[in-house]
């Protein structure tokens, strides 16, 4: 079974270690145990990595954030990889700073990513890993919030975090959507 892992962000220095790049992050982190790497191709950086009998195809969208769809269309087309075994990796100003939450479809909130793939899948019944940024800002601010650097405190949390967004897909891969939902979604930010 072929699974693809989307983690959204932007490519470019200037966005590393950012808030909005999260989806990228946890990607980082999860192929860091393996000998893969990413390399680029068409729309992104790619890499497959075998999980229990699984094959993953994880993708860092090259498209920039607004235009992640045509990304995530071409590998699913490319990989003929069902909707249904696709998992898109998300920041979500919404959720409380290391909240996670999986959901099997879900507006957009706002967020220009899943705005745009939503525009090109032509549905919002995908699964998406919302990880919680919190919404710290002040008024007008948030833009320079989302593509800001992660403080001091939320970057000591991340490593725990980044494991925790391992085991959720670890887990949609091999039981599912809903029994991962069941299984994972209250987690230690909402006790």
């Amino acid at each position: 079974m072929k699974y693809l892992i989307v983690g959204l962000g932007n490519i470019g220095d200037e966005y590393t270690n950012t808030r909005h790049n999260i989806g990228f992050k946890v990607l980082d982190a999860l192929i860091e145990s393996s000998s893969s790497c990413f390399e680029t191709a068409r729309y992104g950086d790619v890499t497959k990595i075998k999980y229990k009998g699984r094959t993953l195809i994880l993708l860092k969208p090259s498209t920039y954030m607004n235009l992640s769809g045509n990304a995530v269309n071409y590998w699913m087309q490319e990989e003929k990889i069902t909707l249904s075994n696709t998992l898109i990796i998300t920041d979500d100003l919404a959720l409380p700073y290391g909240k996670l939450r999986l959901k099997g479809k879900g507006s957009d909130g706002g967020h220009n990513g899943l705005k745009h793939l939503i525009q090109i899948l032509k549905t919002s019944k995908y699964s998406r890993l919302r990880f919680g940024i919190g919404n710290e800002f002040s008024k007008g601010k948030q833009i320079d919030y989302v593509l800001g650097k992660w403080s001091k405190e939320e970057e000591k949390e991340l490593p725990e975090l980044l494991d925790l967004s391992i085991k959720y897909i670890q887990s949609f891969v091999t039981i599912g959507l809903n029994r991962t939902m069941n299984d994972l979604n209250k987690n230690k930010k909402e006790e």
